[in-house]
């Protein structure tokens, strides 16, 4: 019984103790597009507001700075829109909106990636050929003495079988 409690009353004071850092941070912050390249307009939205629905973005982390987000059309949303600028480093960073009303903050994470002009092309230089190599003739050799070691292979077995000796 003393156990018991003694658990449970652990239990309490952890919940306790971890409320302060979460009863601020209520519902979640959605960006859209969630991967980006630098340069792209990027849209966040969160129901955390409640109705007044105002709140202020900050995508500092990645270099944009502060922003508003408004009511949107549907209830109880707000949303706001930011650039992330050219200079960005690819990378994840977070996104934070604080609600005009209240002590409620919501965080998102963007991705920065690379952009069209940095992605790489061709094919890598790994040192493992195809199949086929550049030249038929040696692919042709190769696989003629595959298969004149798979006959005689195929004839000493036969061979061994019947009791001839090698």
């Amino acid at each position: 019984m003393r156990r018991t409690a003694r658990l449970l009353t652990g239990i309490a004071l952890a919940g306790a103790a971890a409320a302060p850092a979460w009863a601020g941070s209520t519902g979640s912050l959605d960006v859209f597009p969630s991967t980006v390249v630098p340069g792209s307009q990027v849209t966040v939205n969160t129901s955390a507001c409640g109705n007044a629905g105002a709140a202020t973005g900050d995508a500092g982390a990645v270099g944009a700075g502060v922003f508003a987000l408004a009511p949107s059309a549907h209830e109880g949303e707000a949303v706001g829109q930011f650039h992330v600028p050219e200079s960005a480093q690819p990378g994840t960073y977070e996104i934070l909106a604080k609600c005009a009303e209240g002590n409620r903050q919501v965080k998102g994470d963007l991705v920065v990636a690379l952009n069209a002009a940095q992605q790489p092309r061709g094919s890598l230089k790994t040192g493992v050929g195809g199949a086929l190599g550049s030249d038929p003739v040696h692919t042709a050799a190769g696989v003629a003495a595959l298969a004149v070691a798979a006959a005689g292979g195929t004839w000493l077995l036969h061979r061994r079988a019947r009791g001839d000796g090698i």
